[in-house]
């Protein structure tokens, strides 16, 4: 038998492009929401190192632009205040790493396997999920380089969604 012809058996089992693109999305997901828990979760472990614009923490960068007040009055005059600030940014950071390892989770296991449901889950899920610490950046004016990962890890997976939408259509 000629080695140039391929049974049936292979033609079966050569990935199709779909799978392939499938394949390359869910890592693409998978990459921007590790990236996106360990953000979360540094900012629920460690705000204070958590870097901001010009290399000051996120935290401290952020009271700064929205109050036009230093972190160090804050703190000298109203300690009890500066810790409920730490607190509520602790709070939002344990929301993005749980969202974080939601969406690895899912694009590891039902979206790589093509099920309608997480395509649409990590869309919602991620639009919502980047949206919030994008638009607390722009409120309090604190976007430096770090922060533009976050407009990264949401192209990363709009692209891996957009180029995986014909498995959404119905099989015939």
């Amino acid at each position: 038998m000629d080695n140039d012809v391929k049974g049936p058996q292979e033609f079966r089992n050569r990935p199709t492009t779909m799978s392939r693109l499938r394949r390359i999305a869910w890592l693409l997901i998978l990459i921007a929401d590790a990236g996106f828990f360990a953000w979360g979760a540094m900012a629920a472990l460690l705000p204070e190192y958590l870097p901001g614009p010009g290399g000051t923490p996120i935290l401290i960068a952020g009271y700064e632009g929205y109050t036009h007040v230093s972190w160090a009055g804050l703190v000298a005059t109203s300690p009890m205040t500066a810790e409920f600030l730490t607190l509520v940014f602790r709070l939002f950071g344990t929301l993005c790493a749980t969202f974080g390892i939601m969406g690895v989770f899912i694009a590891a296991t039902a979206f790589r396997r093509g099920e309608r449901w997480a395509w649409w889950a990590l869309l919602v899920g991620n639009t919502l999920a980047y949206g919030a610490p994008m638009t607390y950046d722009r409120l309090v004016n604190a976007i430096g380089p770090f922060e533009m990962t976050e407009y990264l890890g949401i192209a990363l997976v709009y692209v891996a969604l957009a180029v995986t939408t014909s498995f959404l259509k119905p099989k015939r």
